[in-house]
């Protein structure tokens, strides 16, 4: 894990699911379908604290630690990932090497499956994919619970998006001691669960997002010498890489994309608003109002209530928060989470 704690405990790999549209936002209050919000916390690595704060949209409560609540025992070492799935949810714990499956509405464990060093996942019609650092992408039967196939990819794998029932993996290569890193996206076909090509991006690919307009967006951190971080759009129709437009990257580079739009932090901590149907940046700053937000860390949508959320991970080692922004991009209420919020999740009625 040398690279890891060179990197990943500076430079978060969020995200993303899903982001900001613009409807008018709604008051939690008066929601009815959403129950509330997951952050999965990363903690410290090594340190096995890891922590699920869960905020109640309408009883506006916040339990530190739901995992710790519902089993009696630790969630694990570096929490990673977390998704809900119809009835289940899987939270990845990236150094305790396992998948933890809980129920979606309570985190009561009903299943943990052994990966070695799982890193995210995504679903697709009756499946659960996972990335590990041993460059395969495993295939969980949300069913049965169990691992139906393991698919080679390239080296340590990171963020997956979806779009034309095809999985975008992001091989980084990460994990070379010598700098070397991957430089590819991997493209497996959704319907024979098999890698079709590699696309190739600018070095160290880790995080992705797809929009509506059928492109995928890939963030890579570059090799940290000649080639610096950079953006590249797929065209998820023929799989060529569209452009590379020029984006001020921050070091904490989540992205995620919802309707006509794409977000990502700057250099200067902004959450930038990058126009998908346009391929251009339209406003250098999401945020509206007078707040600010420390280190970006996590971005996700709450699509029922409009609500942008940002987990702000402040100085790394202390707890962080959970910010809620509306359509205009100003602050509804902050919550606060456990020790470097990574992941965000929603859960309905």
């Amino acid at each position: 894990m040398k690279q890891f704690k060179r990197n990943y405990l500076f430079i978060t790999l969020s995200f993303v699911s899903i982001l900001a549209s613009c409807k008018k936002g709604k008051d939690p209050e008066f929601t009815l379908p959403t129950q509330g919000v997951y952050v999965l916390n990363q903690g410290n690595f090594n340190q096995n604290n890891s922590t699920l704060t869960y905020y109640d949209y309408r009883a506006k409560t916040t339990t530190p630690d739901l995992y710790q609540s519902a089993n009696g025992s630790k969630l694990g070492d570096t929490g990673n990932d977390v998704g809900v799935y119809g009835s289940k949810m899987y939270i990845i714990a990236n150094n305790s090497n396992r998948v933890n499956i809980t129920d979606a509405k309570t985190a009561k464990l009903t299943k943990q499956i052994t990966i070695a060093q799982p890193r995210f996942v995504v679903f697709y019609d009756k499946n659960a994919f996972v990335t590990s650092y041993n460059g395969t992408v495993s295939v969980i039967d949300t069913a049965s619970l169990n691992i139906t196939k393991t698919i080679t990819v390239g080296r340590n794998p990171e963020q997956m998006a979806i779009s034309n029932a095809k999985l975008y993996v992001a091989n980084s290569g990460g994990l070379d001691p010598n700098y070397n890193f991957d430089k590819t996206v991997s493209v497996i076909d959704l319907t024979t669960l098999t890698e079709t090509k590699r696309i190739t991006v600018t070095d160290n690919p880790i995080s992705l997002a797809a929009d509506g307009y059928n492109n995928i967006y890939v963030i890579s951190l570059g090799n940290y010498a000649d080639v610096p971080a950079g953006l590249t759009v797929i065209n998820a129709t023929t799989d060529v890489v569209r452009s590379k437009p020029v984006v001020n990257l921050g070091y904490n580079i989540p992205i995620a994309a919802h309707g006509d739009y794409v977000y990502f932090p700057t250099t200067d901590n902004k959450i930038a608003l990058f126009n998908a149907k346009t391929q251009t940046l339209e406003r250098a700053n999401f945020i509206t109002d007078a707040t600010a937000v420390t280190t970006p860390y996590a971005i996700s949508f709450d699509n029922l209530t409009g609500y942008l959320f940002i987990a702000d991970a402040k100085d790394y080692s202390s707890n962080g928060s959970l910010y809620a922004y509306d359509a205009n991009g100003k602050r509804a209420y902050t919550v606060t989470t456990g020790i470097n919020p990574g992941k965000i999740a929603f859960i309905n009625k």
